[in-house]
């Protein structure tokens, strides 16, 4: 289903607020190396939820930045609040994924390389449940 113009005009200040609450607890946090980015948010057509794709790199901590990111959850909020309160009435509830399309992408051009050839090593290759 296509977003209307307000969703996606709300989920563009959504997602430039939250790329720099997230960033600057980073580098407030002690992590210097780790980039911390939003690829997209999707708004429902409510404006009462916002899913939020982020991005981690590198990638070896991935799961356990996202998960401190879900703990405060309500602290990022409360930011995000203060931020477009001449914007917004209400800042909708967030929901925070994983955007794995970059270890994605990165896969299939390791598979292009030749560097893992699934034609010469079977192993590679997923198996196929039977139903």
């Amino acid at each position: 289903m296509e977003q209307s113009q307000r969703q996606r005009k709300i989920a563009g200040i959504i997602q430039q607020d939250i790329a720099e609450v997230l960033q600057r607890a980073a580098t407030d946090g002690g992590l210097k190396g780790t980039l911390i980015s939003v690829s997209k948010v999707t708004i429902t057509t409510d404006l009462s939820i916002a899913k939020v794709y982020v991005s981690i790199f590198p990638s070896k901590n991935a799961d356990e930045l996202l998960e401190g990111i879900k703990s405060n959850e309500p602290l990022i909020k409360h930011e995000l609040a203060q931020r477009t309160k001449n914007q917004l009435r209400r800042v909708p509830n967030l929901i925070f994924y994983k955007d794995d399309s970059l270890d994605y992408i990165d896969g299939i051009e390791q598979s292009l390389k030749g560097i893992e050839n699934p034609i010469e090593d079977r192993s590679l290759l997923d198996k196929r449940k039977k139903s």
